[in-house]
C-alpha cells in the first residue's frame, strides 16, 4: 500500500435522507382532503414532525400551485388552514349526488340576521331585533343549532342579555380565511336592503360579563346559555 494512501477515516452515518417532494406533496394532498375541518401549516408540521419544516411548506406551496388551474376541485384557505373543495360554479351537480334537501339550506331571514351579527358582533337578540326590524328569537336558536352563532358574554345593562358572536364554522361556511374578507360592509348593506349606518355605528365596546355569575341570594341552577334566546 502506498505510503500516501490513508485508510477511510471513520464518520458519522449521514441522516436518511427527507422524502421525495413528490411523495411529500402527495401526503399532504391526502391530508387536507381526509381532515373534516380546514388543516392548518401548524398541524400539518406536526403530522409530518419527522420532515423538516422548510420541506414541509415547500411541498404545500408546490400543492397550491397544482390547484391552480381549471379543475372540479380547488385547494382553499379557509378558517386559517387548507381544505379541498368542489369548484362553487359545480355545487348544483354535487347536491344531486346526494339528493340535499332545500330545507338544509338557510332561509333569507337566517342570512339578514348572520349578516348583522356578522358586522356588528358582539352584539344582542334586541339589538339584531332593532336593525332587522322583526323579532329574531327563532331565527338566532336555528343559527345556534348550525353552530353558525355563539353566545360569547352577557352584556353589562339591565337584564344581562345574552352576546352573540359568529363562528369558526361560519368561517368555513362561507369560505373565510378570516372576518377580515367579509363583503365591504356597503355592499351588504345594498343586498340586505339596510341602511349602512345601521350596520356600522356601534355602542363604545364594552367588557362583557361572564354567562354565569354565583348568586348568594339563589338556590337553583346557574344560567344556562345553551338553549333560549335572550
Amino acid at each position: 500500500m502506498d505510503n500516501g494512501d490513508k485508510m477511510d477515516e471513520p464518520h458519522a452515518a449521514p441522516e436518511p435522507p427527507s422524502r421525495a417532494s413528490a411523495e411529500l406533496k402527495a401526503i399532504i394532498e391526502a391530508l387536507i382532503f381526509a381532515s373534516p375541518d380546514p388543516l392548518t401549516p401548524k398541524a400539518i408540521c406536526r403530522l409530518l414532525d419527522q420532515e423538516p419544516r422548510e420541506d414541509v411548506h415547500a411541498a404545500l406551496a408546490a400543492l397550491k400551485q397544482d390547484y391552480d388551474r381549471p379543475g372540479g376541485l380547488q385547494l382553499v384557505e379557509v378558517a386559517g388552514g387548507y381544505q379541498i373543495v368542489t369548484r362553487p360554479d359545480l355545487h348544483e351537480w354535487v347536491r344531486r349526488l346526494f339528493h340535499e334537501r332545500s330545507t338544509q339550506k338557510l332561509t333569507v331571514q337566517a342570512l339578514e340576521t348572520l349578516a348583522v351579527i356578522a358586522y356588528r358582533q358582539p352584539i344582542t337578540a334586541l339589538e339584531v331585533a332593532e336593525i332587522r326590524g322583526v323579532s329574531t328569537a327563532a331565527v338566532l336558536n336555528t343559527l345556534l343549532e348550525r353552530h353558525l352563532i355563539k353566545i360569547v358574554g352577557r352584556k353589562p345593562v339591565v337584564g344581562r342579555p345574552f352576546l352573540y358572536a359568529t363562528t369558526k364554522e361560519f368561517l368555513i361556511r362561507f369560505g373565510l380565511n378570516d372576518l377580515a374578507d367579509l363583503p365591504k360592509i356597503e355592499d351588504m348593506a345594498e343586498v340586505l336592503g339596510f341602511e349602512t349606518p345601521l350596520l356600522v355605528e356601534q355602542a363604545p365596546r364594552e367588557e362583557m360579563l361572564p354567562l354565569a355569575e354565583p348568586d348568594p341570594d339563589h338556590d337553583g341552577p346557574s344560567d344556562d346559555p345553551g338553549g333560549s334566546v335572550h
